[in-house]
């Protein structure tokens, strides 16, 4: 049986968190967001000292306690120095392609609340300009945040009150087409939020609960893989909502929700695995599983840090991972679809 998602719900809600800035460890902008959809469901949100938003939902048999995950976290950038020249350099956070940084507009945030916009680009940044400009690397080193203030020494951006260490976040140029492509940085992972919320609506709607009690998570620290290296000490069972790949060696694509067997280091657990295959197959998702070779997610991150739980991952397949992302309304449905029949056991 598939359930029927709200498509428009799905997406709006997809937009309001991807517009909310959250490099890993960064919350401000986007906690009143899930705690604002969390309160329009009628749920509440309680944190940890890491500032995780969990969502309980009580089930039918609380004598068990699943955990679903979708970060809320994505890969960004920190202010590694000012230059003499009023010039900013930059350091990652996650693995953030750094080739597709060159030319985008971005936001300094700086610890007393203040917020400067800039232009990333390369240091050779014009062919009429410098004879490397198609070569250079589009590293880190090579990249520079030019600011949208008249500054041209060091001295006058401090005196704006940016310093080393301010976050720094990348426009995620949101895009929804027509027909139902999804185009925009940090698809990872507020596209995996959204269908948690989407989810939740569909349960609310229809007066269902779910089979044993299920804590919905969205850590802010996947991007450094420690999103959920602490898990609460109820959860026996912990499955990530997090994006599949698309590649030659994939059979993952953007219309299909992707279950992985195994990533960089680990496989995942056989008989959970295998019931979210199950699951994808009752609610008559299309559906692939895959092997991922440069890939973890806070599921194994929970395991690899002891906590005695089994362990899956499914998600929205897409391209461009860590730069700007494409997947379709599609991939988002057959996620959310998996993401009930999983939690209500059907």
């Amino acid at each position: 049986m598939k359930f029927k998602i709200d498509n428009s719900y799905l997406l709006a809600c997809f937009k309001d968190l991807v517009e909310a800035p959250s490099p890993s460890g960064y919350c401000e902008k986007l906690r009143p967001v899930i705690e604002r959809y969390a309160s329009e469901l009628g749920f509440s949100i309680t944190y940890d000292n890491k500032d995780t938003p969990y969502l309980w939902v009580d089930g039918e048999d609380n004598s068990k306690t699943v955990m679903l995950s979708a970060h809320a976290d994505t890969v960004g950038l920190v202010v590694y120095n000012i230059d003499g020249d009023g010039k900013i350099r930059i350091n990652p956070i996650g693995g953030i392609n750094r080739a597709t940084l060159d030319g985008e507009s971005v936001t300094i945030h700086t610890r007393d609340g203040k917020e400067y916009t800039g232009l990333i680009l390369c240091r050779s940044h014009s062919t009429h300009a410098f004879l490397d400009a198609l070569t250079m690397e589009r590293s880190t080193e090579n990249l520079i945040v030019i600011l949208d203030e008249r500054v041209s020494t060091k001295a006058e951006v401090e005196a704006l009150g940016i310093r080393r260490g301010d976050y720094i976040s990348v426009d995620p140029r949101c895009q929804i087409t027509e027909n139902g492509f999804v185009k925009s940085r940090f698809i990872d992972d507020k596209a995996a939020i959204a269908c948690c919320f989407s989810a939740l609506k569909y349960m609310k709607e229809h007066d269902l609960r779910p089979k044993y009690r299920t804590l919905f998570s969205f850590p802010y620290w996947e991007e450094m893989e420690i999103g959920a290296a602490y898990l609460p000490k109820e959860v026996s069972e912990f499955v990530a909502v997090d994006i599949g790949l698309i590649s030659p060696n994939t059979s993952g694509n953007e219309y299909s929700v992707s279950i992985c067997a195994k990533d960089a280091q680990l496989l995942y657990d056989y008989e959970l695995t295998n019931r979210l295959i199950s699951y994808a197959e009752k609610a008559e998702c299309d559906y692939a599983v895959d092997v991922y070779l440069r890939y973890g997610s806070d599921a194994n991150a929970a395991r690899k840090a002891g906590n005695d739980v089994r362990a899956a991952l499914f998600g929205m397949a897409v391209y461009g991972s860590h730069g700007m992302e494409r997947t379709h309304i599609d991939g988002l449905c057959n996620t959310a679809n998996l993401l009930l029949a999983y939690v209500l056991d059907i």
